[in-house]
């Protein structure tokens, strides 16, 4: 049975975008997140140009004056290609870390607090999946949004080259150590279902990069291929992505690439 968002604890509703794909899984989830009582909203990845995924968005966020805040976990366009035109039409502006992605003045760095009718959404930079990737926190909650840092289902790219892995793996560490401190249980991810055991997922994330880097190290062993070859990455994929669908090689290879530059010494 797939995935259909829903509402979650009590801030939060999930509106599922109508675009699954082999990449986006059962489609890009848009959150909706108000404090009980609050009258404003604060919408997060708004997702891409659909007009009915709009609609759904802002019946409910409450629509025009009652949308604080247009926020964005990263840039790739299944997540912030509609922020721009949802933001106008319900009169807010978008904030991003990536400048390029903002409407209005005011950005997102680590550490920031987006606070809206006792709302508290704690900004993390989580960059690897993306440079510009940031993870949102809700400690009333007990939940952290991960955009694609971490998947309902399966794992994620590392996409080189803006994508590092040094980067993503101490994202993930960084994200461990505040879901043990913090007491965060539940990951509320940019694809697939929610998840309710935060550090077993992010334990898993960890082990599969520890794994695939073995893997790896293994095949360029066997392959006696220097890091830099020509085609080696492609050669990797046919050898360690043997199980996955070659639909998603394409992918696969972007992460291998980040795998390589982070065993020849790059973060």
């Amino acid at each position: 049975m797939g995935w259909s968002g829903g509402s979650f604890g009590e801030r939060a509703q999930c509106v599922l975008a109508p675009n699954a794909d082999v990449m986006t899984l059962d489609g890009t989830n848009t959150w909706v997140l108000r404090e009980p009582g609050g009258r404003r909203s604060v919408v997060v990845d708004p997702g891409p140009e659909i007009a009915a995924h709009l609609d759904a968005v802002a019946a409910y966020s409450g629509g025009a004056g009652q949308v604080a805040a247009v926020l964005l976990t990263h840039g790739h366009l299944d997540h912030s290609e509609a922020a721009r035109t949802f933001a106008e039409r319900v009169g807010c502006g978008v904030r991003a870390l990536d400048p390029g992605h903002r409407l209005g003045s005011e950005g997102l760095v680590d550490g920031d607090v987006v606070e809206v009718d006792g709302l508290e959404v704690h900004v993390v930079a989580t960059p690897g999946h993306t440079s510009d990737s940031l993870s949102f926190v809700l400690p009333a909650e007990g939940a952290v949004l991960t955009g694609d840092t971490v998947l309902g289902r399966g794992t994620t790219v590392v996409a080189h080259p803006d994508g590092r892995l040094g980067a993503y793996l101490d994202s993930l560490h960084r994200l461990r150590d505040l879901a043990e401190q913090q007491g965060l249980s539940h990951v509320w991810p940019g694809h697939g279902p929610v998840i309710d055991d935060a550090l077993g997922a992010l334990d898993f994330y960890l082990a599969h990069r520890r794994e695939r880097l073995e893997q790896i190290r293994a095949a360029l062993a066997d392959l006696g291929a220097d890091l830099r070859g020509e085609g080696l990455a492609r050669l990797i994929v046919e050898r360690v992505y043997a199980d996955v669908d070659p639909v998603l090689w394409g992918a696969a290879e972007l992460s291998v690439r980040a795998q390589l530059d982070y065993l020849s010494g790059a973060r």
